[in-house]
């Protein structure tokens, strides 16, 4: 996998690139302020239908594809951007996001509580999440961060849940 480019982009890459479409998950993470948390409100409907024909085995399925394909989606974002890590790539975010949400899959009430453990998880990058942030490179440093967030979510998510059952 090549390294972003070190000069300045002139353009943001197009969305008519499959790797573009998926690492803004569809354009999301070009919405204005915090595209993290649009990222992360754009997974929770994906989810829900995931969940709702599939259950939470396949949400975890899910889940792990969204990663391995965010690993190539966000490396190419990187590389077409001339940035490391791109706010615009958010597949990220979904990948975590739906993580987070394995738990509580099945129980709409609990998205809001997956919603705010995951941003928080995040943004705050407990160990070893800032640590991946700050070493890996490429999509995989990307993608690897969030989903440390996620399953630091998801447990959070369970253990609510089961306080709440």
């Amino acid at each position: 996998m090549t390294q972003p480019s070190s000069h300045p982009p002139s353009t943001r890459p197009s969305l008519g690139h499959p790797a573009v479409l998926l690492a803004t998950w569809f354009g999301s993470g070009w919405l204005p302020k915090a595209p993290g948390t649009w990222g992360s409100l754009a997974a929770l409907p994906c989810a829900a239908a995931i969940a709702w024909f599939g259950g939470p085995v396949v949400l975890l399925c899910a889940s792990a594809l969204v990663f391995l394909i965010g690993i190539w989606a966000g490396g190419v974002y990187a590389e077409k951007s001339g940035e490391a890590d791109p706010s615009a790539v958010v597949i990220d975010e979904v990948a975590g996001q739906w993580l987070a949400l394995v738990p509580v899959a099945s129980d709409w009430r609990f998205y809001a509580v997956a919603f705010l453990a995951f941003r928080l998880c995040d943004i705050y990058k407990p160990w070893p999440a800032n640590w991946l942030d700050r070493h890996l490179k490429g999509g995989l440093g990307i993608m690897a961060d969030d989903m440390v967030a996620g399953a630091y979510a998801m447990i959070v998510c369970y253990l609510v849940s089961q306080l709440l059952a």
